[in-house]
């Protein structure tokens, strides 16, 4: 994979913009952006581990319904 290329800055709307080109596409639809000195950084934004994303989700306000309220009780299993 190539480490440099040339790109040309443009103008969208009142931001300052270029296209990545193919070979430097990062995934997701977000990056992390930051200014070291002269250079600009673009890097993707680390994905978020299950713990974390279960840790962020609401509480659900809701009642669920009683589904095993006719089976009766559970009886003794064989598993030999």
């Amino acid at each position: 994979m190539e480490s440099e290329r040339l790109v040309r800055l443009f103008r969208n709307g009142r931001n300052q913009a270029i296209r990545i080109p193919k070979g430097f596409e990062l995934e997701g639809d977000e990056a992390i952006l930051r200014k070291e000195g002269d250079h600009l950084v673009i890097e993707p934004v680390p994905q978020k581990g299950l713990l974390e994303v279960l840790e962020n989700l609401e509480t659900l306000e809701v009642d669920f319904p009683d589904v095993d309220r006719d089976l009766g009780e559970p009886g003794e299993v064989d598993l030999s």
